[in-house]
Order: structure tokens, then sequence, then C-alpha cells
């Protein structure tokens, strides 16, 4: 079976404080990759998609570990080493120049040099030619390449990084989705003691995934393949994903990985939350995770029992509580289930599917401005701005450029002026249209200058 193409994940790992989170911020906010935010999206994030060389990544933040974490920071640090060299591709060690080379620092470079994947070293607090030679005491870990940075400067922060992916493998020719002979594959992400090894053990029919009450069991991810009416599905268990204050072991950052290494490898996902509990910040932030790897999602209201059935009296209240929560998902379907009694479970695989296949769907270029005459002619955008006269946006025509997601590009007068909630309103009109709800659609907008 051809597996679908993923992007190289670099992780970034090191002891607190040395500036891990500044210098993922560095390489978000400078090279930010080509999906624009989302309105109204929580960012609280720990991966992005950077442009390197020309070559997409996918770069993790690790940070979060604290003093007190079980078993010591140091077995923590390590845990998280392990577990970034095991799902990473690549990894990036953040030590701190100004603290100079400390026994943790030590430690874990002993354990990244024993893997046989890309590792660079980035000493952080260089800020000024004359702390150069803070760098020179990190030569005895051993890793190569190693760069002095400033996280907070951005000098050298992209050196290091373009050197450490200048030695990831070459990238695999694109794989054709269509030659999966039908398989679908689908990870389920949520927050931790939402119900998703339950829920999996449902789907399966047996007692496949361990499943206790304490948040963060899970600790890989599992991969289970069924067979059912509707096909073959991959059905991938990942790590709950915790507020970044309470990530207090590798293993629950590293879950953070595992997630976004199971959203890379999957075509749907299924978003599980606690019914009960509602929407909280936590799911959003989960929820963010899923559209900005572009992937079609199901929101699965889980523990719906306890909220009284579909026909009781909080139900309604609950459903409106979730979609102004995830409202920049709020097109997804919501599928209220209990894994416990198997209530509404059988209606997840062919909601998962039908968003797959939605996702796929190219449209017509005659349908496609047909759909955008209408779309303008009903509500026309607001008036663009040329010096210090005002004129119509005029919008032309369109094309679709790509499915899974898809993708489309817009030409009119004057892109810089278009406001945002017009493009959202050409995006939920197109989704209409279409039949794309639930599916992450991209809008491009390019100018063509008006002849007329």
């Amino acid at each position: 079976m051809t597996q679908p193409r993923t992007l190289p994940i670099i992780a970034i790992v090191g002891r607190p404080n040395v500036g891990k989170s500044t210098l993922f911020n560095r390489y978000a906010g400078h090279r930010r990759a080509l999906v624009e935010d989302t309105p109204g999206l929580t960012r609280d994030r720990i991966v992005e998609e950077v442009e390197v060389e020309g070559r997409r990544v996918l770069v993790v933040d690790t940070a979060g570990l604290e003093p007190d974490a079980e078993g010591g920071l140091s077995a923590a640090i390590q845990a998280q080493a392990r577990t970034a060299l095991r799902e990473a591709d690549a990894v990036l060690l953040v030590v701190d120049g100004q603290a100079g080379l400390l026994p943790e620092d030590e430690r874990i470079a002993a354990e990244l040099r024993r893997s046989d994947k890309p590792v660079g070293l980035a000493v952080n607090k260089v800020d000024h030619p004359r702390h150069a030679e803070r760098v020179l005491e990190f030569h005895a870990l051993g890793i190569e390449p190693m760069e002095g940075i400033s996280a907070a400067h951005g000098i050298h922060a992209f050196e290091v990084l373009e050197a450490l992916v200048e030695r990831l493998p070459p990238p695999p020719p694109e794989a054709d989705e269509e030659l999966e002979e039908g398989v679908l594959r689908v990870a389920v992400v949520g927050r931790p003691n939402v119900g998703k090894s339950s829920l999996v053990n449902r789907l399966a029919g047996e007692e496949r995934v361990v499943v206790a009450d304490e948040p963060g069991t899970t600790r890989d991810s599992i991969d289970l393949h069924l067979e059912d009416e509707f096909g073959s599905t991959v059905l991938v268990d990942t790590a709950g994903l915790r507020r970044t204050a309470k990530r207090e072991s590798g293993g629950e950052r590293g879950g953070a990985i595992m997630a976004v290494r199971a959203l890379e490898r999957a075509q749907v996902a299924l978003l599980v939350i606690d019914a009960a509990e509602g929407a909280t910040e936590q799911d959003a932030r989960v929820a963010g995770l899923v559209r900005d790897r572009c992937r079609p999602a199901v929101i699965v209201a889980n523990k719906w029992d306890r909220v009284g059935g579909e026909d009781g009296p909080d139900a309604r209240r609950v459903r409106e509580e979730i979609h102004r929560r995830l409202r920049f998902i709020e097109d997804a379907p919501l599928i209220p289930v209990s894994a416990k009694t198997g209530a509404g479970v059988g209606r997840l695989l062919a909601e998962a599917r039908r968003l797959h296949e939605s996702a796929g769907r190219r449209i017509p270029t005659g349908d496609l401005n047909r759909w955008l005459e209408d779309a303008t002619a009903r509500h026309q955008p607001a008036l663009g701005q040329k010096g210090v006269t005002r004129r119509p946006i005029r919008f032309f025509y369109a094309t679709q450029t790509s499915a899974r997601p898809p993708s489309f590009v817009l030409f009119c007068t004057d892109p810089r002026h278009v406001k945002e909630d017009y493009r959202r309103y050409l995006e939920n009109r197109l989704r209409e249209a279409f039949g794309y709800q639930g599916v992450p659609v991209r809008l491009r907008l390019r100018a063509r200058r008006d002849r007329a």
C-alpha cells in the first residue's frame, strides 16, 4: 500500500529556559509556510510548516518541561530526546551559551549521538560578536552542524536550520493518494482523557488499546487496520495533547509530536472531545492543529450519554457551545457518540470516508466561474483603494489548483484590499455550493489588471 507523502519533522529539544520557544517563534514568524492563519483560531502552536532552501519541513517546539517533572528533570529531558528521535526526522538541540556547558546538556547530547538521524546544535544567546567564545566549549558535545545563534535577534538562527535540513534524506517521489487502493487513514486526536482509546476499541470491536482513567495513558501512536462495510481503514490512536503548562514529562510533549506525525500520515481526523465537559481551550488548540495540517475533521462529541442523550434538555445547548468554542471549524460535522455504550459510533467511519471523497473533488472551471460570478453579484466586496481614489474590487475568474486540500486561485484587481470577512464569505459560499462542509479550503487571491 502506498503511504501518503509526509513532510519531514524537525524537533527542537533541550533544557528549559534555553530559548527553544523563542527560536521556534523566530522560524514560524519569519518563514511561515503557505498555509494562512485562520481568523479566530486560538494560537498556542507547537508546530509550524517552514520553507527552508526551497524544501518544506515541520518544525516542532518541545518546550514545556517542568523542574518537578516525574522522575526528575534530567530523566524527563532524556525521555523527551528519545521521543523526538523516535518520531522526528531530525533534531535540533538548543543550549544556553550564557549559562555554559552543563551536565544536562551532556546527557541529552549523548542520547542524541546514539541515533543515526541528523542532529544539529544551536548555542543560543550569542547576541554579540564579543560573545563568540561562548561557543567553543560546546564542541565537546560532538554534534555537527553547530552554530552560535541569537534566537532573540535572529543572528545565525536560520543557518543552523538550513545546515540540518541539508542532511535530511532527499524527499521521496510524490505519491498519488489514489494509488492507496481505497485504504483510508484516520487519525484519532484530542486532549487526554476524552475517551480516544475507548473509542478506538469500540471501532475495532475488541480491546486493542489500553484504557485507563489516568490522563495521558497512551504514549505511542498505534495503527489498527479495519475492514468493514465502508472499506479498508487504518485507524491511528494518538497520545493526548495537553495544555502547555501541564506538559510535565517528555512523554506528554512527545505525544504532541506523535499527533503531528499521525496527522501527517492521515487523510481525515476524528477530533474527540468530552461532551459532558464541553469544548475547552485545549480542544480548540488541538482543533487548530488539525486545521493547520489541512485535514478534514469530524468532531466526535464523546460521553454523550452523560449529556442526557440526543433529545435531552441539554443537547442543544451543548451543541451550540461546542460550535462556538470551535467556531473556526464550525462547518465540521458534529457526531454525538458514547464509546461506552456504542451509540453513534457506527456513523464515524462513513462520515470520515465522505469527507475524504469531498476533499478530493475537482470542480470544472466553468462551474467554478459561474459560482464566482453569482457569489460576487450577491455580495459585492468593499471598495478597494488606489492612492486617494476608492474604486470597486473586481473579480475576474477562478481556477482550482489542487485537491486534498481543495485549493483555488481567484484573480481580482486588488487582492491586498480584499477584507478578511469577504474572504470568509467566499470560502463559506464555496463550501455550500460544492459540498466542502468539514473540509479545509485554501483560497489565494492574485492580482490581474482591470483593463476595462
